[in-house]
């Protein structure tokens, strides 16, 4: 089998490690795998690809001056994506977020190579521009498969309106414990992981944080992760005197040391696609206390039986679901105890079942 996947970059981000696994995966099977991303060698992949992946960094990304400008740039990108993508002679061709899978679609418009688009965001939540949103709704009907997170997605891609859609969650890796010496986090610690962004709401966090911060003054919270909202939490954590107790240490490559050490995971995200990190951290066996927000923590968690969900955005609900657990150690072995059970339902090899059908399915479709 040869497939050619499809993506912007490989940055650190969820859609992009997913990304990762799954190249992975399909290398380590014996299929001929051949990555390609819009960037230039400057901005290699945040996550470890197998050596026999085949990666094309096409350099054809840039920003444009005008309209005019723009119109003609997308064009060139198309025109290099197509002749990229057929050089590669692939059996299928797999892309990866909105503006990505559009470019992919049009590049390989009457080419006879079938294409699966896969959404990573919950689409009401998409954050495009209304010329991509046109675009899209113009182009994924010609695509052979569209993939959604979850079955709250579903209803965007109806297949009565002609779209062809099924959920494909996003595959969690079986966590391998990192053994280290080093004391990665202070103890006991509430640990979130994101980008740091509005969208994941680690301002509620932090507020609600504040909320209990006395009751609980051994605790402490650990956001890890980085980006543009740092400014901002920084003086929400200083106005709200938590400097000692509020840590936001960027990046680590070591999640899951991190996650061993820890004693809650906490998700204060406002809206989701399909949360791996929460995923992960069950995995791990902690405890955990989400959001419940569009879309997937209602899909992943049973309230009380494996997990805590909160009203979304809502500060005193975070505070009292956080207070429940710091509060009872022994509700927060229970719920640990049942958390890895998420491995059944979302695995890695669970998932990657769901993918070789779904790839065989449009390979059949495409031969008759």
């Amino acid at each position: 089998m040869k497939i050619t996947l499809v993506i912007h970059a490989m940055g650190s981000g969820g859609a992009e490690r997913v990304m990762s696994i799954i190249a992975n995966y399909w290398a380590s099977y014996g299929w001929q795998v051949t990555l390609m991303t819009f960037v230039g060698p400057s901005q290699p992949s945040f996550y470890t690809l197998d050596s026999r992946i085949n990666v094309q960094q096409l350099d054809i990304a840039g920003s444009s001056a005008n309209a005019i400008d723009a119109i003609v740039n997308t064009w060139q990108r198309i025109r290099a994506l197509r002749a990229a993508i057929i050089a590669s002679k692939p059996n299928v061709v797999i892309s990866f977020m909105n503006t990505a899978n559009v470019l992919t679609i049009m590049a390989c418009w009457n080419s006879n190579i079938p294409v699966i688009v896969s959404e990573h965001t919950y689409p009401a939540f998409a954050d495009t521009g209304k010329v991509w949103k046109l675009l899209m709704k113009l182009t994924y009907h010609r695509a052979d498969l569209v993939t959604l997170l979850t079955q709250d997605a579903l209803p965007f891609y109806p297949t009565t309106q002609g779209y062809r859609s099924i959920v494909m969650p996003n595959p969690i890796i079986t966590p391998l414990v990192e053994v280290t010496t080093e004391k990665l986090l202070p103890s006991p610690t509430l640990i979130a992981i994101g980008r740091l962004h509005s969208v994941k709401g680690f301002d509620i966090l932090i507020q609600a944080f504040h909320q209990i911060h006395n009751k609980y003054p051994d605790w402490h919270l650990s956001i890890l992760g980085e980006g543009s909202s740092r400014p901002e939490l920084e003086e929400l954590r200083a106005k709200l005197q938590l400097i000692n107790r509020v840590h936001l240490p960027g990046q680590v490559q070591n999640v899951n040391a991190h996650l061993h050490q820890a004693d809650i995971f906490v998700m204060s995200s406002r809206s989701e696609g399909f949360p791996m990190a929460l995923c992960e951290a069950m995995a791990c066996g902690l405890p955990v206390v989400s959001s419940d927000c569009p879309s997937g923590p209602r899909e992943i968690i049973e309230n009380g039986v494996n997990g805590v969900l909160v009203v979304t955005e809502n500060v005193d609900e975070l505070a009292n679901g956080l207070d429940v657990l710091m509060s009872d150690p022994i509700k927060r072995q229970k719920l640990a105890q049942a958390a890895p059970q998420v491995l059944k339902r979302f695995g890695l090899e669970q998932v990657m079942v769901l993918w070789k059908e779904a790839i065989k399915q449009v390979i059949d479709r495409q031969n008759r």
